[in-house]
């Protein structure tokens, strides 16, 4: 396995990333990959694409516009159509790889979970999608953290938005926080999302607050009806971030969709022994459905 620094071009700046070249024999299927909400790629994906890699596939990884090592400002931008074009970006580096076989599977994990479900009617040549901990309802995701909670952040996205209108520098709101404080995630098992920055890192979690009326509207859940490529739904059934309920709810009525629940949160599927299990039955599926 060999890791390298990559990037490409997408609306007309740059997103870096890794390419984890698998050993196997070439040519190979390969994995796009991208992380969740207001997350980078140093955030636990290195553990999944050297798994990934371990098994035969080649994986790119690769962070957002606006996000990480990728150009574009503001910073932090969270923009949903812009995240979608960014991973069909990655998907036709993917294909111009020298090993590549011309399969792409695409993974998400949240917010991202619910973006392959979209990527999946929008590309229809894909081999198979693998959803983790998927934002799936904007309803059932809006109101997740309560009815005042949303109403508070509903006020600062609107100042932001008319800002934003008049050349005014981003308002800004932090990504995590714990119950009660003013964040976008505040469940008590949020604070374990920070766990997931590496020793020694900085970790700039605040997001301009326009994107929120956006998310409130967005539900890829409901797309994955038309999906046609094979579907891994992964839900944790004690997730407090995005509604399990929801999520189960997609699969179940997705003709293409596999449903597969773990008793556990929305964080822990990126360390010990739930990422363990995760990742197990992703690669399971692949094998079965991939050969």
């Amino acid at each position: 396995m060999k890791r390298t620094d990559i990037e490409f071009t997408s609306g007309g700046l740059t997103c870096r990333g890794w390419h984890y070249r698998a050993a196997g024999a070439a040519p190979r299927p390969c994995v796009v990959m991208a992380h969740g909400l207001a997350a980078v790629k140093k955030m636990g994906l290195d553990r999944y694409a050297e798994r990934y890699a371990a098994e035969g596939y080649d994986v790119v990884v690769f962070d957002y516009r606006h996000f990480g090592a990728s150009d574009g400002v503001p910073r932090r931008l969270i923009d949903i159509r812009r995240q979608l074009d960014d991973y069909h970006a990655a998907i036709a580096f993917a294909r111009a790889l020298p090993d590549a076989d011309g399969l792409i599977v695409i993974w998400g994990s949240s917010l991202s979970g619910g973006h392959v479900m979209a990527i999946a009617v929008e590309d229809a040549s894909l081999a198979a999608v693998i959803s983790q901990g998927p934002h799936t309802d904007a309803i059932a995701s809006s109101f997740a953290g309560g009815i005042a909670h949303g109403m508070r952040l509903s006020l600062h996205a609107i100042w932001d938005l008319a800002g934003s209108l008049v050349g005014r520098a981003p308002h800004r709101v932090p990504a995590v926080g714990s119950p009660g404080e003013l964040s976008i995630m505040n469940a008590p098992e949020a604070i374990e999302y920070l766990e997931l920055v590496p020793a020694g890192e900085t970790f700039e979690g605040d997001v301009p607050a326009r994107f929120l009326p956006r998310l409130s509207t967005y539900s890829p859940g409901r797309r994955l009806l038309r999906a046609k490529a094979p579907t891994l739904v992964q839900v944790a059934l004690r997730d407090q971030t995005t509604p399990p309920n929801a999520a189960i709810a997609a699969a179940k009525a997705a003709p293409a969709a596999t449903l597969n629940t773990c008793d556990t949160g929305h964080f822990a599927l990126y360390v010990g022994d739930d990422f363990e299990r995760f990742v197990a039955d992703q690669l399971a599926f692949l094998k079965e459905r991939l050969g």
